[in-house]
């Protein structure tokens, strides 16, 4: 076992299954200090003996132990080659790191288990002979340690530790005491050989401050700093000290504005603004608030670059954007600063697209389109060409295919019957693959289907892995658009009759009491034999297949056609055919119009203060003066995206300039609980977002009826429900009045909403629609805060995107275990081994266990609770992913069911995990969670017993795991936001 273990430990080689022409510009460091070639050869050996140790020859000779170690070994080779992608030198810890990553990401943890003891023992044991051989070396005659020198421009020159240990230290001031430079600059050291380019120093310093992230999070914001000397470097091509940054900042940016003029990547328009004046206003401080993850991601994907070098530093990047976004302002200077101080305070961030474009020669900066697809091939394929268009350009996609005709269904022009919805779905498949929005994010689509398309049973199973693969859709996402009858059937336990559109077009644009009376009304033609081409199933079947097919390939999504058009602000001009790739947009959609809407997130996490409660105790809570700053310059913004928005299709253009909807949302919400100190699954959790997002939506709106005043209401504002005085949380009652009840949502409100609605009355909207929350899977990202509404995933986890895998810690957590003395070590190897959640360490206060409750340990009813709470304040819906431990079909039903009954329009991913998972076995528990010393060896046993008890202790802890992950873990899909 210690040969197996030790091979894994020691492979400084991997991916068999990779080109050695991949791997030519690539190096590994040995302990020893040697250097060598990188070959893939070994890890694959390696891993399977490791397999072998704990598993037994049985259990590691299988096929499938086999596919797993290839799969394993590629995986380990994908991460090494991404995260040094023009070449460069790995530490044989480097390998050893992404080897325990693919073991735990894998979900082998029996085998990660023993990795890890191993590791951790052979790290003691190695620090055990370096201080014996430090101490002897000090005995004998010191020999002058050897000059060790760099390559810096073609040159050979000695290495100047002192700078580079400066560099350091300054990177690690003014962060919590625990943060020490001398562990990075010894790792740092330990990574270089005599004549590395000095690139790679700054290189290796970077990656040793990001080994110890997992340590203390701070650490997070040392290895960005390193980062930010870097970049730097390249953009001014120069080393500036953190001091000089102020200046600097003012002296580069109107050469930057000019560069990306002349480079036609900036808008010239920019020339026109006062530059000096926008270089002043830059705050180089805020660099210091980025972590790692944050830092590296605008990097690699937001920031301009001309011939793959960077021109845009963080500070120049806000202000661009800002800038694009104030290019139609009366006094566009002052307005580019106020918008710049919002996005580079991470109080508020614009959505992806208008991170990437805003001030350049194609300024696409809208986030969603939704379309509606007409029953006709030339109606078809324009559809499917307006999705290419749309992808190119960043967009994500709903498209709605319930008018198209079902399967056996006439075709007049040649007399024949047709195909159905499925062919098509895979054309509108391979085209997001196809258009992939210039390299930069996969291209992302979700059709919409209604319940009861004669279509809908094979709709359902488009995402499985089995069956014909010509009528499956592996890379589309997929939604169910449900109305409020087919609920009804299924609580009252009816029948469910499916239709051909081309029988009963006008289903299509019905909702509520009139759907119900035409579709009744065509289930007696049916019966009198006047309508052939039908289905009748039990209500009940095709929910439980829909739930089935939810838990079993995690699409299609729940969606409930009836809110989201009886709440509707504009049902006086359309019909809300779907909702869009992340489920949020509700707008109208026809032939005549392109939907689009224009996103960006409120941080709440940043619109927390200190106060004080009604009993005079001292108490973090909402602040409401600040958030109603920040919610009135980001609608400003908002509203500016329409008129300065790129349309890659004039259907999307006419209906922008129209209706101007926008889609103000929300982050962090997870981290304002943390500084409340609340936990997700209480009572107070939904208080809180029922204040957080009445607040939100009061002000959004107010700010819209505001920019009316000033820049008058949008074109279709007279007979919309905000022209009727009906606001949103108005339509409750009219959605429980379609529904003959159903309806159970908390109604109370603590603002003044009739002094809003007098002042709509008066001044009009300058928008038909104003919130809607977004996933945020990327800008939360970049601000380092938990994405949108979601709790967290895990409070020691790794983030997967284009730029790589990052590993996250919960700071919160940190700083609490801290204040009680049981951050250590065996608390982060615990932490690793069960998956971030605190459930199981012993050691572990049960308040600070409620309080950093992971996704899974929430059970979703209280995501649902609190949910409900956000939408009836909510103008169109929220990305609301649904996490479930312990799936079965009764929770699958009294889940979504609930979700119907307290009123949301949409909702989002299903994820799903074992009960297994989360209760793993706790046998072990009061050794893992126990501080440990270290063990004497017994006199008649060798080492390897050490070995033999880190494999048992891993075999009693093997979990079962079956989690299901969408696609926003797929490192190419960043696709909502």
């Amino acid at each position: 076992m210690q040969e197996a273990l030790n091979s894994l430990s020691s492979a400084a080689q991997s991916g068999a299954a990779t080109p050695s022409s991949q791997t030519d510009n690539y190096q590994v460091i040995r302990r020893s200090g040697d250097v060598v070639s990188f070959a893939p050869q070994k890890i694959a050996v390696a891993l399977t003996k490791a397999f072998l140790a704990v598993r037994g020859a049985q259990g590691a000779a299988s096929a499938s132990v086999r596919d797993m170690v290839n799969e394993l070994t590629e995986g380990v080779v994908r991460a090494l080659l991404r995260s040094r992608p023009e070449g460069g030198t790995f530490h044989i810890e480097d390998i050893q790191d992404q080897v325990e990553l693919g073991l735990m990401r894998g979900g082998h943890h029996d085998v990660a288990r023993a990795y890890v003891l191993y590791r951790d023992r052979r790290n003691q044991e190695r620090a055990e002979q370096k201080k014996s051989a430090e101490a002897a070396a000090a005995a004998a005659t010191a020999k002058p340690a050897p000059t060790l020198h760099v390559t810096d421009n073609g040159q050979r020159v000695p290495l100047d530790q002192q700078r580079l240990q400066a560099l350091i230290e300054s990177a690690c001031l003014n962060l919590n005491a625990d943060i020490q430079s001398a562990p990075i600059v010894a790792e740092t050291l330990r990574n270089l050989y005599d004549g590395v380019p000095l690139a790679e120093v700054y290189k290796a310093a970077i990656l040793a401050a990001r080994t110890l992230i997992e340590k203390d999070p701070d650490y997070t914001y040392v290895t960005a700093r390193l980062l930010l000397h870097t970049i730097v470097r390249e953009v001014l091509q120069r080393d500036v000290q953190p001091a000089e940054m102020q200046a600097a900042y003012a002296e580069y940016f109107p050469g930057f504005i000019r560069k990306g003029v002349d480079n036609e990547l900036l808008n010239p328009e920019l020339l026109n603004f006062d530059l000096p004046r926008l270089g002043a206003a830059l705050k180089a401080e805020r660099d210091q608030q980025f972590d790692y993850l944050g830092l590296q991601t605008l990097y690699d994907r937001y920031f301009l670059h001309v011939k793959k070098t960077r021109i845009e530093l963080p500070q120049s990047f806000f202000m661009r954007v800002a800038m694009g976004l104030a290019l139609n302002e009366d006094d566009r200077n002052a307005r580019a600063i106020e918008f710049y101080e919002l996005l580079s305070s991470f109080d508020f961030m614009s959505s992806t697209p208008t991170l990437f474009n805003s001030g350049t020669l194609r300024s696409q900066l809208s986030s969603c389109y939704l379309t509606t697809v007409p029953d006709d091939l030339d109606g078809i394929y324009e559809s499917i060409k307006e999705n290419a268009l749309l992808s190119k350009f960043a967009g994500g996609l709903g498209n709605d295919w319930t008018r198209v005709r079902a399967l056996g269904s006439r075709i007049k022009g040649t007399n024949g019957e047709s195909q159905g919805v499925v062919p098509f779905l895979k054309v509108v498949n391979d085209t997001a693959v196809a258009v992939n929005q210039g390299g930069k994010r996969k291209g992302a689509v979700c059709t919409y289907l209604e319940t009861w398309h004669l279509d809908i049973e094979e709709f359902l199973e488009l995402r499985k892995n089995t069956g014909d693969d010509r009528r499956r859709t592996h890379d589309m996402n997929t939604a169910n658009w449900i109305p409020d009858l087919f609920m009804k059937r299924v609580m009252e336990k009816g029948q469910w009759t499916l239709f051909s559109p081309a029988d009963c077009p006008d289903l299509h644009d019905l909702y509520g009491e009139a759907f119900e009376k035409a579709y009744t009304a065509y289930e007696a033609k049916t019966e009198s034999g006047e309508l052939k081409l039908f289905k009748r199933v039990p209500a009940v079947d095709m929910w439980r297949k829909m739930l089935s097919m939810l838990f079993e390939t995690g699409h299609p999504w729940i969606t409930f056609k009836d809110p989201c058009n009886i709440r509707s602000p504009q049902q006086h001009v359309g019909v809300v055919h779907s909702s869009n790739l992340c489920t949020e947009i509700t707008l109208n959609t026809s032939d005549t119009e392109t939907a689009v809407c224009n996103l960006g997130s409120v941080n709440l996490s940043r619109h927390i203060k200190e106060g004080v409660d009604a009993n005079g105790v001292a108490v973090k809570m909402l602040d409401h003066d600040k958030l109603r700053k920040t919610v009135n310059t980001a609608m400003r913004m908002l509203d500016n995206v329409i008129d300065i928005n790129y349309y890659a299709v004039n259907k999307a253009r006419d209906s922008n300039l129209r209706h101007r909807p926008v889609g103000l949302g929300l982050m962090g919400f997870q981290d304002a609980l943390y500084e409340m100190r609340t936990a997700y699954a209480s009572q107070g959790a939904v208080e809180f977002a029922d204040q957080s997002m009445e607040a939100i939506c009061y002000y959004a709106y107010w700010a819209s009826t505001e920019l009316a005043k000033e820049r008058g209401t949008y074109s279709s504002f007279k007979g919309s429900l905000w022209d009727q005085g009906i606001l949103p949380p108005d339509t409750l009652k009219l959605l429980e009045k379609a529904r003959g009840g159903y309806v159970e949502v908390d109604r109370s409100a603590q603002l003044d909403w009739d002094a809003l609605r007098a002042k709509i009355a008066r001044d009009g909207m300058r928008n038909s629609n104003c919130v809607a929350i977004a996933p945020t899977a990327t800008i939360s990202n970049i601000v380092g805060v938990d994405a949108s509404i979601e709790p967290s995933f895990g409070n020691l986890s790794v983030k997967s995107n284009l730029s790589g895998e990052f590993t996250v810690i919960n700071q919160y957590l940190v700083r609490d275990l801290k204040r009680l003395g049981l951050w250590d070590d065996v608390m982060v190897m615990d932490l690793k081994h069960f998956d971030g959640s605190l459930r199981a360490i012993d050691r572990v206060p049960q308040e600070i266990k409620n309080l950093y409750a992971t996704a899974f340990e929430v059970e979703p009813q209280w995501l649902v609770e609190a949910a409900s709470r956000r939408q009836k304040w909510i103008d169109q819906a929220q990305s609301l992913n649904i996490y479930m431990a312990g799936a079965s079909g009764k929770k699958l039903h009294d889940t979504y069911m609930l979700a119907w009954v307290r009123g949301l329009k949409t909702t989002y991913y299903l994820r799903t995990t074992s009960a297994t998972n989360i209760e793993k076995s706790t046998v072990q528990s009061r050794v893992l969670n126990a501080v440990p010393t270290a063990p004497a060896a017994p006199a008649a046993q060798p080492a390897m017993s050490t070995l033999e008890a880190a494999a048992a202790a891993a075999r009693a802890q093997a979990p079962a795991t079956d989690i299901k992950f969408c696609a926003i873990d797929d490192p190419g899909c960043e696709a909502c936001q």
